[in-house]
């Protein structure tokens, strides 16, 4: 099957702003929030949450004769903000930066940004444009109804000094920084307490030149936790559309405490040997639209996050009514779609659909520890398509990563109403692996029309202590699996 190349990444065209539905949205967030609380299966009703009828192309699973329909729905009504057309606009060159990837243009960046908040006033916000040309920068913050566009040919770099990516305390979910203890350094870009912020271009690109900061990891002379590349702290109606973004020191994309988020037609590069270079992290953030990007990374596509330990059991702030659809790249130590493993403040409400998965460790994977506490329930992932997968499916319970030696031992994850439907795999390593947290319950796991084909090593799944339905499953389910009835919403077809 022909795949996207990582040096040619795809042309964005320019994207209708879609005005969103609030009584619709409102509505279909309510029905969440009841299933939510009552702990419902949550096969479908995360589909109400979409609006918008922008037509695509069939998915993957139509070459390879899998399940599933074309999906025609956007989640872009997420953000409700003004868009990316301001009242006030001006070029970073007005403030005296210089496109010649050797100048520094930090104070330009933070000149630019401070001057158009103040001449924008409480009016229609503020535009900051960035022209062709190679941008050297260290970080610098945005500000509420402001709009950073990158026009094609635009690259805006990330400084290699450390220096310039000055140190933050860290996140109160994590209690320290997650790579060291103390502070972390700042993302290259970056806003907390923001609302109505846009960064989005024809196709400019952010590259975080996070090459520096992968030799400190990979030679254990890091002082302070990486910064990521774009990190929005409680912030709401954010829009990050239309660019590439390449090397970030970190994870790529990190929303934190942030509400009615959308990640779209997004293109996210990293060297597959690039530690922890995450693509899209959301992290307890809420009415979250991931759709229709291509990601290469050294770690997770997409991992939904939550709070790390006893720091995210006390924030408590879970992620919940989050879309991710038209997804699709590899990583080959991680996962398409992970969730966790920090999620001790909780995740519910996902739904995942037309994801396509190759040359990577895992296509969907479920991270949980002792000590994380926490929960993953109404959990949706349909229409999945893998190749060259080594573990299509996996729950795993964590390798002894935590915050520190305070956390609670007594903390045990619950998961629970996860259906995994329309799968299709070929020349995978294994079949899925299914392992619980000792003394976590796993409750209402239902496998529907799930096909794994060529399997070369381990052709039987592995199951320990977790417990569910499986129909249409092909190769046969482990027995934990089998003989369970059939219930209204796993069994029905």
């Amino acid at each position: 099957m022909e795949h996207a190349k990582a040096a040619a990444p795809h042309e964005h065209p320019p994207l209708p702003w879609p005005r969103p539905a609030p009584l619709a949205v409102f509505l279909a967030l309510l029905a969440a929030s009841y299933l939510a609380i009552t702990r419902l299966p949550a096969a479908a009703p995360l589909s109400a949450l979409l609006i918008g009828h922008n037509p695509t192309p069939p998915p993957p699973s139509a070459a390879l004769g899998g399940g599933g329909t074309a999906t025609t729905s956007s989640c872009a009504g997420f953000y409700a903000g003004a868009g990316p057309e301001r009242a006030v606009s001006a070029s970073v060159e007005d403030f005296g930066a210089v496109g010649d990837g050797v100048t520094s243009n930090t104070a330009a960046f933070r000149r630019a940004v401070a001057a158009l908040e103040e001449r924008a006033g409480d009016g229609g916000g503020a535009r900051l444009e960035v022209p062709p040309g190679r941008w050297l920068t260290g970080s610098f913050n945005l500000t509420s109804r402001f709009t950073l566009f990158l026009h094609h040919g635009a690259v805006i770099l990330g400084s290699p000094d450390p220096e310039e990516w000055p140190l933050i305390a860290p996140l109160p979910s994590y209690g320290r920084g997650r790579e060291r203890l103390g502070p972390r350094h700042i993302s290259l870009i970056h806003g907390e307490g923001l609302t109505d912020v846009v960064i989005t271009g024809n196709n400019g690109t952010i590259d975080g030149q996070g090459e520096m900061w992968w030799q400190l990891w990979w030679n254990r002379s890091l002082n302070h936790t990486r910064g990521h590349l774009v990190e929005l702290v409680n912030s709401t109606n954010i829009l990050i559309s239309n660019i590439t973004l390449r090397n970030s020191p970190f994870w790529t994309v990190h929303p934190v405490y942030c509400s009615n988020v959308v990640m779209k037609d997004l293109t996210i590069l990293a060297p597959l040997n690039a530690p922890n270079t995450d693509g899209i992290d959301p992290d307890s953030s809420s009415e979250v639209c991931i759709e229709d990007c291509y990601i290469e990374s050294g770690d997770d596509l997409v991992a939904v996050k939550s709070g790390w330990d006893q720091y995210g059991i006390s924030v408590g702030k879970p992620s919940t009514n989050i879309v991710i659809q038209r997804v699709s790249g590899t990583t080959p130590t991680c996962s398409g779609v992970g969730f966790g493993s920090e999620m001790s403040g909780g995740i519910s409400n996902v739904l995942v659909r037309d994801l396509h998965v190759w040359n990577s460790a895992q296509a969907v994977r479920l991270k949980t520890d002792v000590g994380r506490g926490g929960y993953i329930t109404n959990i949706t992932i349909a229409n999945v398509t893998m190749e060259k997968v080594k573990v299509p499916i996996r729950f795993s319970r964590g390798a002894d990563d935590h915050s520190d030696d305070n956390y609670d031992r007594t903390a045990l994850p619950r998961i629970s109403n996860v259906l995994i439907s329309d799968i299709v795999g070929i020349e995978l390593q294994r079949a899925p692996i299914l392992e619980a947290v000792a003394g976590a319950v796993y409750d209402g796991i239902c496998f529907r029309n799930v096909s794994l084909r060529g399997i070369r090593r381990q052709g039987r799944w592995h199951c320990e202590s977790v417990y569910g339905e499986a129909h249409g499953v092909f190769p046969a389910p482990c027995e934990e699996f089998r003989n369970n009835g059939s219930s209204s919403w796993c069994g029905f077809s």
